[in-house]
């Protein structure tokens, strides 16, 4: 471990930065639809502190990291939403719950166009230490952000996907889901002991967007 613990801490920064970008984009999308809740409690910010929580940002990424669980997992404290500002409250909520995905998916996409560009700029980009240290932390931060994006878009609660899967799902399906729907953190744990689990669901996701973007992996 001790060899690789630069690569750790190299995801665990990144990850700290795209978390905090994942919650502003929700607390802005909320404030842009009416609620400004996270706007007065300081979360529509990029400063990681007012975002960290101690289970999702820091025990499962380092879990998921030395563990090598092929993919780094992890969640920031959850965004303050007030659904009786919204006019649409179950379209707003699901759009804010939306944004957070999309704003790691925009994220990527920007550091995959920084990382073409200076690999475009080189002949040789690994002959030279300092440009090949730029490439290897553009390309973490692509990959990091589209596992991010994916992760937190299973219809798990409290994952976004759950938001947006009961934002989508028929009214009738509605009782069944919210039966359901406290026990979900629990099964979400559990699915984190079956080996390879996550690695087998979300890879293939995974691997297309980054193939899309062109980033290899």
């Amino acid at each position: 471990m001790g060899e690789h613990i630069w690569i750790y801490m190299l995801y665990f920064v990144h990850l700290l930065l795209s978390l905090s970008f994942h919650e502003s984009a929700h607390g802005w999308m909320a404030w842009r639809l009416g609620d400004p809740t996270a706007r007065y409690q300081g979360r529509i910010t990029l400063n990681p502190l007012p975002h960290i929580d101690p289970i999702g940002t820091i025990l499962l990424p380092l879990i998921s990291m030395i563990g090598q669980l092929g993919v780094v997992f992890g969640w920031a404290k959850p965004t303050p939403v007030n659904p009786r500002f919204f006019q649409h409250p179950r379209r707003d909520h699901m759009l804010t719950a939306l944004a957070g995905p999309v704003s790691n998916l925009l994220l990527a996409a920007g550091f995959a166009v920084l990382f073409h560009i200076t690999r475009a700029l080189f002949a040789h980009p690994g002959a030279h230490l300092i440009v090949w240290l730029i490439l290897v932390v553009l390309q973490t931060g692509v990959i990091l952000n589209v596992v991010l994006a994916v992760f937190n878009l299973l219809p798990v609660y409290p994952l976004d996907g759950s938001w947006v899967a009961e934002g989508l799902m028929p009214y009738a399906w509605l009782p069944t889901w919210y039966q359901i729907k406290p026990y979900m953190p629990f099964i979400l744990l559990m699915l984190f002991i079956v080996p390879g689990f996550f690695s087998l669901l979300l890879m293939p996701p995974i691997r297309l967007i980054l193939w899309l973007l062109g980033i290899p992996f």
